[in-house]
């Protein structure tokens, strides 16, 4: 499990031969009663080998779904950072604003002006799939519901999710927002090799809360052995999703299924699936070097640092300045961010507007552009290295600090580490790959020298 992130984010989409994907599409159903499991148009669905990253099934793999409830995978994916970093505890307290308070069911039902702890929210969105409590941690997180949905699709990014929009937390309708079974299989992958010490929440069976007894939606818990997780969805518009993680001995999948027409279709071409391809799933490994944790610089995160200092020493009049710098807290670009802050602020708040939009400026050169994995499997083709490094941490460091410096000579390029062990010291090699043409990379690497950066291309 511990290589299939990384061995599965740079593997291409698996094709099945054309008459075993056409008898499959036409047996989607499964159920006794011969009814069809995928809702017209909707249907899509993969199964990953967990230790390899091998795609072992694929349908529609890569065609865009709404994710529905699947969305809340990576509200918890976000929530396990902040815990995992410590900017969370299990007993912080999550404030519910009106916004959150107003979500449609299914709901963990605190009032507006209430509030839940971090870990009564996982419980919830775990088992009952809470609107409200995706809203309120996600205020919580990224300053309002948008910024904390552009967080995500950053996120998304950053894990390989290269066809993933996320609007909201929650998964709500919303036509922008969309996802594949492909990135799900990634997402479902991530939780788990990168939070194995909060996975476990995925396989509650029913969360007590106040009177109410929540049971999970995911009825192949106790179903199917060896079903620890993942998330259910449904939506009119997705029809029925479900991520499942299973594991038998050595051998583990994780299996999507997108479009169900009926919540049972769904969960029977699921256990099919399982049925199907986990004896054909790998006992071990595949060799492969772990997928290194992207942490970039959250933009919207800067609201935590200026929200509070505004709230507590601005005036009534105030009100619109402290709204202009949560959205530029939140704000994709620093053009958006001076258009923010621009206009129609009061004397007396000007002094805490022009710091605000600073922080914000910082927090947006800091983001890390490029993606700077350690996959061991390099770009095919000329690449170019601009160094060697035995600290992985300055190795990423070293990819940020040469992409700001050259954006144009490296536009295009796939920027990346690949580790090596040297008199028992491992090294990272700093290279940027996929250059077409042997020309081409050196052409990169004569601007790169101009910037006083040495540099060689290499023949992957």
């Amino acid at each position: 499990m511990r290589q299939a992130l990384a061995a599965y984010r740079l593997r291409a989409a698996f094709s099945l031969k054309p008459v075993l994907a056409l008898l499959t599409a036409l047996a989607i159903g499964l159920a006794s009663s011969g009814e069809a499991a995928a809702a017209k148009g909707k249907y899509a669905a993969i199964v990953v080998d967990a230790n390899t990253g091998k795609t072992l099934f694929s349908a529609n793999a890569d065609q865009a779904r709404y994710p529905a409830s699947l969305t809340k995978m990576m509200t918890l994916y976000m929530v396990f950072e902040r815990l995992a970093s410590g900017k969370l505890k299990k007993s912080t307290q999550i404030p519910f604003s009106k916004h959150a308070a107003s979500m449609a069911p299914t709901k963990l039902g605190v009032r507006a002006g209430g509030s839940a702890s971090v870990e009564t929210i996982i419980y919830s969105l775990v088992t009952r799939s809470a609107n409200d409590s995706a809203a309120a941690v996600a205020e919580y997180i990224g300053g309002s519901e948008d910024g904390f949905a552009r967080m995500m699709t950053t996120k998304a990014r950053n894990l390989g999710m290269t066809n993933t929009i996320f609007r909201n937390a929650s998964g709500l309708p919303n036509t922008a927002q969309h996802s594949t079974a492909r990135d799900m299989a990634i997402l479902g992958i991530a939780l788990r090799e990168h939070f194995p010490q909060y996975y476990p929440y995925f396989a509650t069976r029913s969360f007590a809360y106040g009177r109410q007894r929540m049971a999970n939606h995911n009825r192949l818990l106790g179903r199917i052995k060896g079903v620890d997780g993942i998330k259910t969805g449904y939506t009119r518009a997705s029809g029925f999703n479900l991520v499942s993680s299973v594991g038998d001995g050595k051998r583990r999948i994780v299996a999507v299924v997108m479009g169900g027409q009926t919540g049972r279709a769904r969960d029977n071409h699921m256990a099919e699936l399982i049925r199907t391809y986990l004896p054909k799933a790998s006992r071990g490994g595949g060799g492969g070097d772990l997928v290194a944790q992207a942490e970039p610089v959250e933009v919207a995160e800067v609201a935590e640092v200026v929200q509070p200092k505004v709230v507590k020493r601005a005036s009534k009049a105030a009100s619109k300045a402290d709204m202009r710098i949560a959205q530029a807290s939140a704000a994709p670009d620093a053009d958006t961010v001076t258009e923010l802050l621009q206009g129609g602020t009061e004397p007396n708040v000007q002094a805490y507007v022009e710091p605000a939009a600073k922080k914000a400026k910082e927090a947006l050169a800091a983001i890390d552009p490029v993606r700077t994995s350690s996959t061991g499997a390099a770009p095919s083709g000329w690449s170019i290295q601009v160094a060697s490094i035995p600290d992985e941490a300055k190795a990423k460091a070293k990819l940020v600090s040469t992409s700001k410096l050259a954006p144009k000579a490296l536009k295009g390029s796939e920027a990346y580490t690949t580790p090596f062990e040297k008199d028992g010291t491992t090294y990272y090699r700093v290279r940027y790959g996929g250059f077409s043409s042997k020309t081409a990379a050196w052409n990169a690497c004569e601007a790169l020298k101009k910037k006083k950066v040495s540099c060689y291309a290499v023949l992957e």
